[in-house]
């Protein structure tokens, strides 16, 4: 697989096993600079095993990887000093205030303390936090530390980013707090690898999205791409009480897929059915549930999320905290 100059990330034929245990078998794609890639999977799929190559901290068995143009196994200091990674818990000195951790973060990138100091004040005025700066990181807010974590791995500007899961465990607002530096980070040219439990979330902020499962992408291609794959609509069916769930399925029957019918004890108040017929799917799922006496709440006809992908793909819906 060649390497293009508009090209921040390639994986070609990518292998990792554990012992006897094979965590990647073959994956490869490729990410454009100043776009941001989604990677999606189930638990144990390998997309940290995958984020992990692309970091240096675990090396291939097989296979090539390039970051920013260097060799992960060959090049992997220059690797290193392209890129910033962050995970679900945020790496801070919590004695320490928002602004001495990212100057901290900058005499141990090679800043002299004026540059340290002066690059700190940019970047807390680029995430608004000149106030909290102030303050001790043990009185942060989640969305806070994690803020103040990306503006760390900003101190030198790199050119890819890895985002493991970045908002897992946040509020709403905290949520869409890191949701607007992801886009300001693809504005400022950066590349962006976010892997997310959130399919709304590889939705809203993805340019290319990846399936992985079972240590192989399994899938590739824009949202919408992906969600065409699954057909052009589907049937979303509330129950006005969640408990008769396992009743609808059994009353609409063969509209329901296997797979559907089997992850329902995951559902939280609601089934998708696929749609192929469109309204004539609604109104005989609406016959059905009416002779079965299920009471709604509601019936629609939508497009497909990325859920309806994720499940038609995978063989089974996203955890919970995907939903």
């Amino acid at each position: 697989m060649p390497i293009s100059q508009d090209t921040a990330v390639l994986v070609d034929d990518v292998h990792k096993s554990f012992g006897d245990v094979t965590a990647l078998q073959g994956v490869s794609f490729e990410a454009k600079r100043g776009t941001v890639l989604g990677i999606l999977g189930p638990n144990g799929a390998g997309k940290t095993t995958t984020v992990k190559v692309l970091s240096t901290l675990l090396r291939p068995d097989r296979g090539r990887a390039t970051v920013a143009g260097h060799d992960v196994v060959t090049d992997a200091a220059d690797v290193r000093r392209s890129i910033m990674m962050t995970g679900q818990y945020a790496a801070l000195d919590e004695t320490l205030s928002g602004r001495e951790n990212i100057e901290l973060f900058g005499r141990l990138m090679g800043l002299d303390r004026g540059s340290a100091k002066k690059r700190a004040e940019a970047l807390l005025t680029e995430f608004d936090l000149l106030e909290a700066g102030k303050r001790a990181v043990r009185n942060y807010s989640g969305g806070m530390r994690r803020r103040i974590d990306i503006a760390c791995g900003l101190v030198v500007r790199p050119e890819v980013v890895f985002l493991d899961e970045p908002t897992t465990g946040l509020d709403p607002r905290s949520r869409q707090g890191v949701w607007s530096l992801v886009s300001a980070l693809k504005e400022q040219g950066i590349t962006v690898l976010l892997t997310t439990q959130y399919l709304e979330e590889a939705d809203l902020l993805s340019d290319n999205i990846i399936v992985i499962d079972r240590g192989a992408v399994i899938a590739e291609g824009t949202a919408d791409q992906l969600k065409a794959r699954t057909g052009t609509s589907f049937c979303e069916v509330v129950p006005l009480d969640a408990q008769q769930l396992p009743l609808a399925v059994q009353a609409l029957g063969n509209l329901v897929p296997p797979e559907a019918g089997a992850d329902i004890a995951e559902a939280s108040d609601r089934l998708s059915i696929p749609a192929p017929d469109g309204a004539a799917t609604l109104s005989e799922a609406l016959r059905r549930l009416d002779a079965a006496g299920i009471e709604l709440a509601d019936i629609a006809l939508r497009r497909p999320s990325l859920d309806d992908v994720f499940l038609s793909l995978t063989g089974h819906a996203a955890p919970e905290s995907e939903q």
